[in-house]
């Protein structure tokens, strides 16, 4: 893993006073992801489980669906200020590559760069199983698994988070990052890896709000439901209606919004 915390010098002013102090801030670096040796995207994250990075953003961009489908996935360091961190992947023969992105995607990029919108590649079958529902009663518990593993923000107080919960509601994986679309991929790359998908009857908890690309990286895992600590975007919730998600959001301090798949959230108290 690399260095995700650096220290620097501030001046912190509380009640009329200043002071000197260090603090930890997190580290934002690119990161260059190539598959079959062409360049694909060079994406602005925090380091740190860069395979699992570069593994989640396969499958929401080409048709890997399982961790067979990459033939090898290495990480290589930058070796001084002229490189940048790389992942080079190598995809089995037959599995359809992504297309290349046109320039660096910031912290705050999910589809940023990519030339249009282009179809959903679905990991395969329904979201959820018959009679499958999300009890009321567990969001809360999901959004504080999330939050107990939320390490770094606990340090820096700057980053996002996304955890995958299994369908009791334990959580698998929780996974933080300066952007939020690349917290998700890390997430949904652990799952590729450790050969979970399709995320069937599984809720993704993220930290920030809601936007297309979030859900469009759920539909894609096959997860059933998106918990969310602040609000959806339109698009995103067109998007969650028409795939049959759950989307659930400004889940905090005991109160909770649906905004697709109502039927599907329990009512018990």
């Amino acid at each position: 893993m690399g260095v995700t915390t650096s220290r620097r010098s501030v001046v912190r002013i509380a009640e009329g006073s200043a002071s000197m102090r260090s603090d930890a801030v997190a580290v934002e670096a690119p990161l260059a992801i190539t598959v079959d040796g062409v360049p694909m995207v060079t994406t602005m994250r925090t380091p740190g489980h860069d395979l699992e990075l570069a593994a989640g953003w396969l499958v929401n961009e080409s048709a890997v669906r399982a961790a067979q489908d990459i033939a090898t996935l290495t990480a290589v360091h930058a070796r001084d200020e002229r490189e940048v961190d790389t992942v080079r992947a190598a995809l089995r023969p037959g599995v359809e590559a992504p297309t290349p992105r046109a320039f660096v995607t910031t912290g705050a990029c999910g589809v940023c760069s990519a030339e249009s919108f282009s179809p959903l590649r679905v990991v395969g079958g329904p979201p959820h199983s018959p009679g499958w529902r999300l009890p009321r009663s567990s969001v809360q518990a999901l959004v504080a698994g999330m939050r107990a593993g939320q390490r770094m923000f606990e340090q820096t107080g700057s980053l996002h988070a996304a955890a995958i919960a299994d369908p009791t509601g334990t959580v698998l994986w929780v996974r933080e990052d300066v952007g939020r679309h690349n917290a998700v991929d890390k997430a949904v790359g652990a799952a590729l890896l450790d050969g979970r998908l399709p995320l069937t009857d599984c809720t993704l908890v993220v930290s920030g709000r809601v936007a297309y690309e979030i859900v469009h990286k759920a539909v894609t895992a096959g997860v059933a439901a998106i918990v969310a600590v602040s609000g959806p975007t339109s698009l995103a919730i067109d998007l969650a209606e028409r795939h049959g998600l759950v989307l659930v959001c400004f889940a905090r301090e005991g109160r909770l919004t649906v905004y697709a798949g109502a039927d599907r959230v329990g009512v018990e108290p």
